[in-house]
């Protein structure tokens, strides 16, 4: 890729090596300049004051101000920079999460200095980029959250009350009480639930019932 300008680059991780060893491993891109590194999100934004930066490689564990609350306050004071999340944490939640507070890639440390490379040039041109191992494991976690729904799909609006006060830790009684049915009549959607869910006890409705997002 050729430039007139170098795409500025800062490096924002609390480990000196990684730093080190990502400056050794853009050396050679021509195009690339790495302006500036830090060692903690406080390390970040004052280093942004003082210059511009057009793409950000940010770890996520870091000592005070973690990379999750730095990328906030880079995006609300310069909007125009752009964030390449670098890090060990590949959960769903956590990337789903970081997308929607608008990071602009996602790549795991394990990659290659390749990617690190593609991913650099995706993001300048105004597209995101993610690693084969996070949209992988993105679309796993859908296609189970739809085979979870699907199975939610087969029990009735009051079955699924019954359930969501289950996983509340409500006792029969209490369940009863708050949706006007007999203790017995719950006892009986209970047993209904672990059929139609194919659950055999009380610790799988719940996590049942916590992963399809029915309480918290």
């Amino acid at each position: 890729m050729e430039l007139k300008t170098p795409v500025r680059l800062v490096l924002c991780d609390d480990h000196r090596i990684i730093t080190d060893g990502l400056q050794r491993l853009l050396q050679d891109a021509a195009w690339v300049e790495c302006v500036g590194t830090a060692a903690s999100g406080k390390e970040l934004l004052f280093l942004l004051e003082h210059l511009s930066a057009d793409i950000i490689l940010l770890d996520l564990d870091m000592p005070g101000m973690d990379g999750a609350e730095a990328m906030q306050q880079v995006k609300d004071r310069w909007p125009r920079t752009k964030v390449i999340i670098l890090t060990m944490h590949d959960g769903p939640s956590m990337v789903r999460r970081l997308m929607e507070q608008g990071a602009d890639g996602y790549l795991l440390k394990t990659c290659g200095r390749d990617e690190l490379l593609r991913a650099i040039q995706a993001v300048h041109e105004g597209n995101k980029h993610f690693s084969a191992e996070i949209t992988e494991s993105l679309l796993k976690h859908r296609a189970e959250v739809s085979s979870r729904e699907d199975r939610l799909g087969a029990i009735s609006e009051r079955e699924r009350e019954v359930l969501a006060a289950l996983a509340q830790g409500l006792s029969n009684k209490e369940i009863g009480d708050r949706l006007f049915i007999s203790h017995r009549t719950v006892d009986t959607h209970r047993s209904n639930l672990m059929k139609k869910l194919n659950v055999h006890n009380l610790a799988g409705l719940v996590r049942l019932a916590m992963s399809a997002g029915l309480v918290r």
